[in-house]
């Protein structure tokens, strides 16, 4: 027994008949063949966008290495190195990071010509990487992030007679992103009159796009009528062309007075049909207002 397929209307059900879940494809997953440059290339940008961790570890890497490189070295110039045992690769690698971190207990110190034009090469290399981690760090920390907070889901329903693509988001902290811009886009594969198949972008448009004072949550909201890029799709024709819908938010930061971005990516798992999000907001006894995190992500079958 077959059925029909629902479309995007105020009577789509809730999941994707079939159970057949998209492949997830970011942009970060895809492969590139043929592009310049590489990693080595741009390590700077790699670093400032990777982790706090990833960060720690690959300098911590950098710094063991190059002293057990410099370790290497002394050891290869012989007994090189006052106050240390010849051939021991432990004290080799103590003076190099005495010398590389300019500590100089006095302990050990160069013992001949070859041991000193080794520590001045050295010293050259310790100073240039001091300063580049020094600025890396800083850069990193001083960088301008927003933390918005977006819904797991994004719920399809009713408004006003309707059907109304709708997705959430919240500041999480607890300052103002002024002149706060949110967008939606609609990334879908489509076939030219030619038979060329390309992947396009639709900019979906929302109820209210803006928002002069972003402090606590704002609810995007797209009604799906006959000039939406949704309109009258199936569940299955989502799913197989593996729609995504990406949602950003831009604004400036009313602490250190600069730009910030955040997006999110949703999948055609991520929609839920006929439901809305759980309330939020509510007021206290003394008639302050509350915003409930917990629930912020709960949706609300109808």
């Amino acid at each position: 027994m077959s059925t029909a397929s629902p479309k995007l209307d105020a009577g789509a059900g809730p999941g994707i008949p079939g159970g057949h879940s998209p492949v997830r494809r970011d942009a970060s997953e895809v492969i590139r063949i043929g592009a310049k440059g590489g990693l080595t290339d741009d390590l700077y940008h790699f670093l400032l966008q990777a982790s706090w961790a990833r960060v720690m570890l690959t300098i911590a890497s950098a710094y063991l290495g190059i002293n057990a490189v410099f370790a290497c070295v002394y050891l290869a110039g012989g007994d090189a190195i006052t106050g240390a045992t010849p051939g021991s690769f432990p004290d080799a690698f103590f003076f190099s990071v005495q010398t590389f971190s300019t500590i100089g207990y006095g302990v050990m110190a160069p013992k001949n010509t070859f041991g000193s034009v080794v520590v001045t090469c050295e010293a050259f290399v310790g100073l240039v990487m001091v300063a580049m981690a020094t600025g890396l760090m800083f850069a990193k920390f001083s960088r301008p992030t927003a933390r918005v907070l977006f819904s797991d889901k994004m719920v399809v329903a009713p408004r006003n007679g309707l059907p109304t693509l709708m997705v959430r988001m919240a500041n999480e902290r607890a300052n103002d992103i002024l002149e706060a811009s949110f967008r939606v886009s609609v990334l879908k594969s489509e076939v030219s009159a030619e038979g060329e198949k390309m992947r396009r972008i639709h900019d979906v448009k929302l109820v209210r796009g803006d928002s002069p004072l972003f402090t606590l949550t704002f609810q995007a909201l797209h009604v799906i009528d006959e000039t939406s890029p949704l309109h009258g799709l199936t569940l299955e024709a989502i799913a197989a062309g593996e729609m995504r819908f990406i949602v950003s938010v831009t604004g400036l930061d009313a602490t250190f007075a600069t730009t910030i971005h955040a997006r999110r990516t949703y999948h055609a798992e991520d929609i839920v049909w006929n439901a809305r999000f759980a309330d939020v907001l509510s007021t206290t006894a003394d008639g302050q207002l509350q915003l409930d995190y917990g629930k912020f992500h709960d949706v609300v079958v109808l």
